[in-house]
């Protein structure tokens, strides 16, 4: 996945209101930059922190910026929007992901539960239906481990719960965590962080839901799917 336009770098004055950031651009102006991300974004918004923005020209726009990456010390990247991880993951699932997981046709945001919609559907002849749910990780409060989530998600839980029904009909269903850190090789749920969310994805995997986990190939270019992490 490329992004629109060249990102560019700037500095991190704060984050606030969950959505806005304020930053300082090479030149030294201060802009607020869009930060599409409702997590609280542990050890990623620090001031003074390196970060990536994709700017836009779009007069339906308020904000000229977009927040896209954090740099972390040693060129660690992690991907700050949690829009992108579905984008990405589509991308792989178009290139072969589908195939490798045994189907042929690919359908986003498809209503299911109560009044939930699955990232994606996979569909297949002779193969049962596939809910497939995508979690972004950005999270690492351990070197080289990655964890979800960063707050508690009551979201999060509904979904495991949904995601486990869908097994109880018959259905075939997965959970994939996507890893966007340059710096993971391992993955683990933040129990201590959500406890109810740990619980429930336990419940879930015993109801036969499948747990995924992938990292990414990351650049202030693109970002693309990369190796599985156990």
């Amino acid at each position: 996945m490329k992004f629109d336009k060249p990102l560019i770098p700037a500095t991190l004055i704060r984050r606030y209101k969950r959505f806005l950031a304020d930053v300082t651009l090479k030149d030294g102006r201060q802009v607020t930059a869009h930060v599409a991300n409702p997590g609280s974004m542990l050890g990623m918004k620090h001031e003074g922190l390196r970060v990536w923005l994709e700017p836009n020209d779009d007069p339906k726009r308020k904000l000229k910026y977009s927040w896209k990456l954090a740099e972390l010390e040693n060129g660690i990247l992690v991907g700050v929007d949690t829009s992108l991880p579905n984008k990405i993951v589509r991308e792989a699932l178009k290139d072969g992901l589908a195939a490798d997981l045994g189907y042929s046709h690919i359908r986003p945001e498809v209503k299911y539960g109560e009044n939930s919609r699955v990232d994606f559907l996979l569909t297949g002849e002779g193969r049962p239906d596939c809910y497939l749910e995508v979690k972004s990780v950005t999270l690492s409060r351990m070197a080289g481990l990655g964890e979800f989530p960063d707050s508690v998600t009551k979201r999060g839980a509904k979904h495991m719960a949904e995601l486990a029904h869908m097994v109880a009909q018959g259905h075939r269903a997965i959970l994939l965590y996507l890893v966007q850190r340059t710096d993971i090789n391992s993955f683990a749920v933040a129990g201590d962080i959500d406890p109810e969310y740990l619980n429930a994805v336990t419940k879930a995997k015993a109801a036969g839901v499948e747990v995924l986990c992938y990292g990414t190939e990351m650049t202030t270019k693109d970002i693309s799917l990369a190796e599985r992490i156990t």
